[in-house]
């Protein structure tokens, strides 16, 4: 367990557990909770979805957060899924190579705004790629993808991208791996709870991250410029999922009341949660950060280190006996019908 990682878990374990008291309910479920209570995820989402499975269940289900996490962010679905934990989540690029078919939700140049793709993501995932049973051992309660992906740079100005081989970048999984890399970079892979350590220690020197985690985060007064691409570098995809076998033991009450509130309803809450916090960290950041749009002459490069990258998708697509054209189509779609709402 890494030095941050500790640090969080002690600060989580200050804090009493989270709930929605003060009456005995006929189930309590526990989720497994890796960032501070503060952050969007937790605040806007997890907790918000807390108060309506309690509505929707006529106080019969209960939702806390544990005083601390049970095991470090990439452990979660397998902590999941093996019963230890009820309820978590985690970003699917924590575990490379395991989620194939979530990589559409991540292309770069697809994300206008997180409710946009949240809502596209799920909807492309419940009719195409659920079946493929890629979150075997949990019942998914939603997914969700934040803002568009941006790079940030601490001493060096983030654009032109070709002044920037050879720097070191923290990536989010491998999507932005096979990006930084094709861009002459070097990647290290680390989750968002250790971005402050790697920053201030000058072990990486910039980021992809959305608005939101640049403020969050702290670092604020360590990154001075982000290069901005119409439809974002990339996006990283969440799963929020409770134990399959502690959901089937529910009530068929309550499980349909789980139901109703979860899945589209958890993914547009989500966006919507997302998309405000990412505007919150636009505003933190104004005089902070320079802001510099793509240059033809990026928007070539970054073209041509994507093409490998929609390549790769595709081939895990071809694996798992899934069309990759035609839910690439029905993701874009339903990226349009969300935008148009």
């Amino acid at each position: 367990m890494s030095h941050v990682f500790r640090q969080f878990a002690a600060a989580a374990a200050l804090v009493c557990t989270t709930a929605l008291p003060s009456f005995a309910a006929d189930v309590t479920l526990r989720v497994s909770n890796w960032l501070p209570v503060s952050h969007p995820i937790v605040k806007d989402i997890i907790l918000p979805w807390a108060d309506n499975v309690k509505a929707a269940t006529e106080g019969r289900v209960e939702v806390v957060l544990l005083d601390a996490p049970l095991g470090p962010p990439p452990a979660h679905f397998d902590l999941v899924a093996n019963g230890i934990a009820d309820i978590g989540f985690a970003t699917h690029a924590y575990t490379p190579g395991r989620f194939g078919l979530t990589g559409i939700g991540e292309l770069p140049f697809l994300t206008p705004n997180s409710t946009a793709a949240s809502v596209a993501f799920w909807r492309t995932w419940d009719a195409m790629l659920k079946e493929k049973g890629e979150h075997a051992g949990v019942k998914v309660l939603g997914l969700w993808g934040h803002g568009p992906g941006m790079l940030f740079m601490g001493k060096k100005p983030a654009s032109p991208l070709a002044d920037l081989k050879g720097s070191k970048i923290r990536i989010a999984g491998d999507i932005t791996n096979q990006l930084v890399t094709n861009l002459g970079m070097s990647s290290i892979q680390a989750p968002s709870s250790e971005t402050y350590e790697i920053l201030h220690n000058g072990i990486a020197d910039g980021i992809v991250f959305p608005p939101e985690s640049i403020a969050f985060f702290k670092l604020t007064d360590t990154v001075t410029s982000a290069l901005a691409v119409d439809g974002g570098m990339y996006n990283v995809t969440f799963f929020f999922a409770m134990n399959q076998a502690k959901f089937d033991a529910l009530p068929e009450a309550d499980r349909a009341a789980i139901d109703k509130v979860s899945g589209e309803a958890l993914a547009r809450m989500a966006g919507k949660a997302w998309d405000e916090a990412d505007a919150k960290g636009m505003k933190a950041l104004e005089g902070k950060v320079t802001f510099m749009q793509a240059t033809p002459d990026d928007m070539a490069a970054l073209q041509k280190a994507s093409e490998s990258i929609y390549a790769e998708v595709r081939k895990k697509y071809e694996a798992k006996g899934v069309d990759f054209d035609k839910a690439l189509e029905m993701y874009k779609a339903e990226l349009a019908k969300v935008q148009a709402e």
